[in-house]
């Protein structure tokens, strides 16, 4: 099998996934056609050449339905022998995405292909898809399903996180963010979305927020109190008897943002890339995907973390940096309590408690953010990662060359 090379990878400044955010007057298809130019017009890219793109999208209705990848490679002026897929694999979508390029390549299928995603959460709000899951018995009860924000606060119980052990990881996550936009090293992958007049629209991430300290942070109330007392604390408790109540400690503060974004990473084999003059930047190493306990959900990371270090014969001793989405808090939290990984070490730049998580996209970009910071720091090796909704964990291992 051929091994499967990074060689470009472009994000979209994250815009508040509100009316009142930069982006919302552009639309998901937008987004992800001006990711698609980028990395044709970075890399001089015969764009025939390319024989997939791949877009992760978990809201895959309205005007971001259908098959938005095969849309936006038409939309960017691509060639049109350039097929197109969207995925869903819920947060990990954009990762599932990079993944399932690099196995093409790795297989033989493509020379290259895109791995990507996008997410217009402000025009296409979370759940207009809608799921079974919920709401059909069947699968509702004998998974205890409980809604995310309850099974986040159930780690933290679980594991024993306190309000101000969750609130501080947050002003830390702002804290590296600003640093990152203060030193430049988002400079190189993000590209500047623009409107229909050609105008910038938005070149940076919309919410962070610098001053963000814990006495701003503890005055917020818990987001999922209500509803676990409604009736999902005693459903997580049921599968969780050992832990006595539920400690609501997420809020809006110390949880992931609601976001507009898109992303991609161009990917090929090393021979395809001679062709084109392309210098590769990363290997892919690995990649893997994990069922877990559907209940807590959230926990998937650390599972799929050891899958995928044994199938490659590494430890954790062996990667230099590790990116796991921030999606609460307490997720981050208990998977470096799990993995014994230093917080030095994890999110070194600021994660999606600052910048936001564009669902379908958030993925990639992170894919995109760890590799640009490995260069920057002369390191060698990190691993990405992301919960999933369900009880999931997807992981990649990527190699600096």
């Amino acid at each position: 099998m051929a091994d499967a090379y990074i060689y470009d990878a472009v994000r979209t400044p994250r815009g508040k996934g509100k009316k009142d955010g930069s982006l919302h007057e552009i639309t998901a298809l937008s987004l992800a056609t001006q990711v698609l130019e980028a990395l044709r017009d970075r890399n001089g890219l015969d764009t025939s050449k390319v024989d997939d793109v791949i877009l992760g999208c978990v809201s895959p209705v309205g005007e971001q339905g259908a098959d938005i990848a095969r849309t936006a490679v038409l939309n960017a002026g691509w060639a049109q022998t350039t097929a197109g897929v969207q995925i869903n694999r819920f947060c990990a979508s954009g990762l599932e995405a990079v993944n399932m390029a690099a196995a093409k390549v790795k297989a033989g299928e493509a020379d290259f292909a895109v791995g990507g995603g996008v997410e217009a959460m402000s025009r296409v709000p979370m759940g207009s898809d809608g799921g079974a899951w919920p709401v059909d018995p069947s699968s509702a009860f004998s998974t205890y399903f409980v809604p995310q924000g309850v099974s986040a606060d159930m780690i933290a119980s679980k594991w024993g996180f306190s309000r101000d052990d969750v609130d501080a990881y947050s002003v830390e996550s702002h804290k590296r963010a600003a640093r990152s936009w203060e030193e430049g090293r988002f400079a190189k992958s993000v590209v500047p979305v623009k409107n229909q007049l050609g105008l910038v629209q938005l070149d940076r991430d919309e919410t962070i927020r610098p001053a963000t300290d814990m006495q701003t942070l503890g005055a917020l109330n818990p987001s999922f109190a209500m509803m676990g007392e409604m009736a999902f604390d005693s459903v997580i408790n049921q599968r969780y008897p050992e832990v006595e109540r539920v400690n609501h400690v997420h809020t809006p503060g110390n949880s992931s943002g609601i976001v507009d974004g898109s992303a991609g990473v161009l990917i090929g084999s090393l021979e395809a890339g001679k062709a084109l003059g392309l210098k590769p930047r990363a290997k892919i190493r690995g990649a893997a995907s994990i069922g877990s306990e559907p209940s807590i959900m959230l926990t998937g990371p650390e599972f799929v973390t050891q899958k995928l270090l044994g199938k490659l014969g590494m430890t954790t001793a062996d990667i230099d940096l590790w990116e796991l989405n921030e999606a609460f808090a307490a997720v981050v939290l208990r998977y470096m309590q799990a993995l014994d990984i230093p917080h030095d070490k994890i999110n070194v730049c600021g994660g999606a408690i600052a910048m936001g998580h564009p669902l379908g996209a958030t993925g990639a970009m992170i894919t995109g953010v760890v590799l640009d910071e490995l260069e920057r720091s002369d390191k060698e090796t990190a691993l990405v990662t992301l919960c999933i909704g369900g009880g999931m964990g997807t992981a990649t291992v990527i190699e600096r060359v």
